[in-house]
């Protein structure tokens, strides 16, 4: 069976220049929920004069129904983040850095090496409190300022981290560079290094039109943790032309097709894809919600 990350309420929104209020985020995170999603993304603990648009993370959380089975993950990228996320009752802390050092440095004015050492004090003090704690590392399958990341620097993050404490890790294809071959060597090489057991995830953006095909290659190397986007909303505020992530309807509807579980009522999430579309005022990227389910 597949697990799904629905990212939209975060990932999904922050690159959004309409500013969605708190109420629709909470109504979107329902309706997600009541069409079968159980692992969500919803806010980021970030500062909001940087990204506007996750300024209300902590209301956000106060105002979510407590769903047995169902779990929030917040965007922690600092021990600033921690301190925040240590104080809401989010289950998950999502711990993020990339692993391109001219990423990086733009995006946190960090060095790869710096961010690791940090990040993992903040893994280790969020699993102290009581906290789940997931690893992920951005840029893992190409940086757009200094082009391919070595594999041995990514796994020497995702070591660390692994080591200060994270149960799981999500390799992110952070501007859609990847490609299905270099999916399959990426999980190949960490599955190696790490041993069957690993949990690791996938998070693809649709940059060049190769989301479906790299969530297809990472299923055949036997990855079954994806994230993923309501619409195909997302983006992000440091990676230049980024577009949305791997679109959760069109994704589901492939493994409806090939006989694969997701859990999910697709209907219920086609509905939520135009509903969300009719609230941003303009298209978005999803197929499905346009074509429909045949």
């Amino acid at each position: 069976m597949i697990e799904i990350c629905e990212v939209g309420p975060r990932d999904g929104l922050q690159n959004e220049c309409k500013i969605v209020t708190t109420d629709t985020k909470v109504k979107l995170i329902e309706k997600l929920i009541d069409a079968g999603i159980r692992s969500l993304e919803v806010v980021s603990f970030v500062n909001p004069k940087v990204v506007p648009q996750m300024a209300d993370a902590e209301d956000v959380l106060d105002r979510l129904p407590r769903v047995e089975g169902v779990r929030y993950g917040g965007l922690v990228l600092s021990r600033s983040g921690l301190d925040r996320a240590e104080k809401t009752e989010v289950d998950f802390l999502h711990v993020a850095m990339t692993t391109s050092d001219a990423f990086n440095l733009k995006n946190a004015k960090r060095t790869v090496e710096q961010s690791t050492e940090e990040l993992s004090k903040v893994i280790a003090e969020g699993v102290q409190a009581n906290k789940g704690v997931s690893g992920i590392l951005g840029t893992a399958f190409g940086c757009p300022y200094e082009g391919d990341v070595p594999v041995k620097t990514v796994l020497k993050t995702a070591e660390s981290f692994l080591n200060a404490g994270c149960s799981e890790l999500t390799l992110a294809d952070t501007t859609g560079m990847a490609n299905p071959v270099q999916v399959t060597e990426m999980v190949e090489a960490f599955r190696k290094a790490f041993g069957e057991d690993l949990n690791l995830g996938l998070h693809f953006h649709n940059t060049r039109g190769l989301g479906l095909a790299n969530t297809l290659a990472g299923y055949h190397a036997g990855i079954r943790r994806f994230d993923s986007s309501i619409a195909g909303l997302g983006g992000c505020p440091f990676a230049p032309k980024a577009v949305g992530n791997v679109c959760t309807e069109d994704m589901i509807n492939m493994f409806n097709g090939m006989g694969v579980e997701t859990n999910t009522n697709l209907e219920k999430l086609v509905e939520t894809a135009k509903w969300m579309e009719q609230y941003m005022e303009r298209p978005l990227d999803g197929m499905l919600m346009k074509a429909g389910i045949a």
